[in-house]
């Protein structure tokens, strides 16, 4: 069912009240396969959130592309902890992942369309320019 609910994109004119912690797990599942190879993940959710009015197949592709950054940077082995909480009346949601992080040089240019670190085949570079783009509109 989960699945399913990914594989329906449905994005109207207008926001329609989401599950911000569903929509993260629909999109884990994705990546199951992924995780088996050694990965671990540790979910830190306020089970106490409001469904919020967003774009949900949006948010999702969002959550789909930070965890697929995660899981590279991890090799697929390693932590990944997501930390869902509210505060001040905002949802604030948090990947950390153990992976080798970003050198502080390459920092100003993570989100710069086409800019990536990866080798050729493995990333276009364009993962996180559109988090950054779909964030702003959701």
């Amino acid at each position: 069912m989960s699945l399913k609910r990914y594989a329906h994109y449905d994005h109207g004119d207008e926001k329609k009240l989401a599950n911000i912690t569903e929509g993260i797990d629909t999109v884990l599942i994705i990546f199951n396969t992924q995780l088996k190879q050694g990965g671990e993940v540790v979910k830190n959710y306020d089970r106490s959130l409001p469904e919020i009015p967003c774009y949900a197949d949006e948010l999702n592709q969002v959550w789909n592309n930070l965890l697929q950054n995660a899981l590279q940077a991890m090799e697929n082995k390693g932590t990944l902890t997501i930390d869902v909480t509210q505060q001040d009346g905002s949802i604030c949601v948090s990947f950390t992942d153990t992976g080798k992080g970003i050198p502080p040089e390459v920092l100003p240019r993570i989100f710069e369309p086409f800019f990536t670190t990866k080798p050729a085949g493995i990333g276009s570079g364009l993962g996180l320019g559109i988090v950054q783009k779909l964030s702003k509109n959701i």
